[in-house]
């Protein structure tokens, strides 16, 4: 069954946090990405996961469940993982980040490594800062849509825009459904009682996130999953990550994906993704690391 609590991570600031699976199992972390939910995670993905792992999800700030209203940057996003982990009695996880949620790993990577078990970074691209070239950024058709962000709508009209924004993220490298994306947004809509407004991540403090040149210090088990079709961070940026955390960053590319986490991709996707933490898992128990996954943390 489904654990749920709310976490305080700041004054008057109370993350929704959701558990599933065993609770001495290691534990997997889901950070999303920029103005949405914990709900944004594919329950098929998270059923599949909490077979073998402690899987947490939550909101953040001013998204879902979780308290919004409250002035902060980005970066702090990053501390109220953090806070979750601390919460939780959680000693070191595995830490998943899609989107600005990457980014927000790339942070908890330099900040505090000895928390992550290992690293897997979606649909992101590298802080600023890092070596070599960049991508070209996202593409002409996606800023003009995200102008448009702000514009008000009744709630029929705003899930016309969410599922046409999900449309343009999916890319062309799989069929686009609809209908998927329109039970998502509900689901998510359902949760936190109506559509909460993008507007609050979109124009929170950006500073602090050119560390990019930091990166090549990572030694934590870390894997970036290349979207070939992504119009938000299209290629190269996932290679020009991997070249920024350095040559034992894994590169792999879930063939059609998009910008979105979408059920024609899914199964690949599962299947790199428990690759992946299966590797650290066994590297971990070579190096002897094992009898600390489990163990409460005490700040």
């Amino acid at each position: 069954m489904p654990r749920e609590q709310l976490v305080p991570v700041a004054p008057g600031v109370d993350l929704w946090v959701e558990e599933r699976g065993d609770p001495d199992a290691p534990a997997v972390l889901l950070v999303m990405g920029a103005a949405s939910s914990g709900l944004l995670w594919p329950p098929e993905l998270v059923t599949a996961l909490a077979r073998e792992h402690r899987v947490v999800v939550y909101d953040h700030r001013d998204t879902g469940r979780s308290t919004g209203g409250s002035t902060y940057a980005l970066r702090d996003l990053a501390t109220d993982a953090v806070a979750v982990l601390d919460a939780l009695g959680i000693e070191r996880a595995h830490v998943v980040g899609m989107s600005l949620g990457g980014m927000l790993v790339q942070l908890l990577l330099l900040d505090h490594p000895d928390r992550l078990r290992s690293a897997t970074l979606i649909c992101t691209g590298a802080l600023g800062g890092a070596p070599g070239e960049e991508s070209a950024g996202p593409s002409a058709e996606l800023l003009a849509f995200w102008a448009t962000m702000a514009e008000p709508r009744d709630d029929d009209a705003e899930l016309a825009w969410r599922v046409e924004h999900w449309r343009l993220l999916n890319g062309t490298g799989t069929p686009f459904d609809p209908a998927e994306w329109a039970r998502t947004e509900q689901r998510a809509a359902a949760h936190a009682g109506g559509f909460r407004s993008a507007l609050p991540h979109a124009t929170a403090d950006q500073s602090g996130l050119e560390r990019g040149a930091e990166l090549a210090s990572v030694v934590v088990p870390r894997l970036v999953v290349e979207a070939p079709a992504d119009p938000a961070y299209p290629p190269p940026a996932a290679g020009h990550l991997a070249a920024a955390l350095g040559p034992a960053a894994r590169l792999v590319t879930v063939p059609g994906m998009g910008h979105a986490l979408a059920g024609a991709v899914l199964p690949e996707f599962l299947a790199v993704l428990t690759d992946h933490l299966s590797r650290s898992g066994r590297a971990a128990r070579q190096h002897g690391e094992d009898a600390t996954d489990h163990e409460e943390h005490r700040p």
